[in-house]
């Protein structure tokens, strides 16, 4: 019998897929506990139009992160931080401190989407990769000045 998979089920497939199964098998579990339901014409042409509309917003998102990292690149971000007099600085500059200074210039990124290795501890100007996507990225410079 043909199912369409309305949850993941292990050994079988993954949501939204379409399988040949037993009958018994979809029958006495996967159509009972509400894993399934027979694949028939308009459950398929349903699960079409998911796929479809998913693939769609997926695409929007993607425009959306190259449109911002058209924006951000070459932009250069300062964020302050204090120092001692011979120039050894009092704490790190972290992600959240990243993304409060690009939240500054009206640039709403979560401070997960920020990739630092190690916290910076000097000052002067540092290459940071955002990553707006799972296709994009973009470097930004960071200026860390004395208070």
């Amino acid at each position: 019998m043909k199912v369409l998979l309305l949850s993941d089920v292990r050994g079988t497939g993954k949501k939204g897929e379409i399988k040949e199964v037993a009958d018994g098998y979809a029958n006495n579990f996967l159509i009972k506990t509400g894993k399934a339901k027979r694949a028939d014409s308009s459950a398929i042409s349903e699960n079409k139009n998911k796929i479809a509309a998913n693939d769609y917003h997926k695409e929007m998102e993607r425009q959306e992160a190259v449109a911002l990292s058209e924006k951000l690149k070459g932009q250069k971000f300062s964020v302050k931080i204090k120092c001692g007099e011979n120039g050894k600085t009092f704490g790190s500059v972290t992600a959240k401190e990243i993304a409060d200074a690009l939240s500054l210039k009206g640039f709403d990124i979560d401070k997960r989407r920020i990739e630092l290795k190690n916290p910076i501890r000097t000052i002067g100007d540092f290459e940071v990769i955002i990553k707006l996507h799972s296709t994009v990225s973009v470097k930004i410079t960071v200026e860390v000045t004395s208070i």
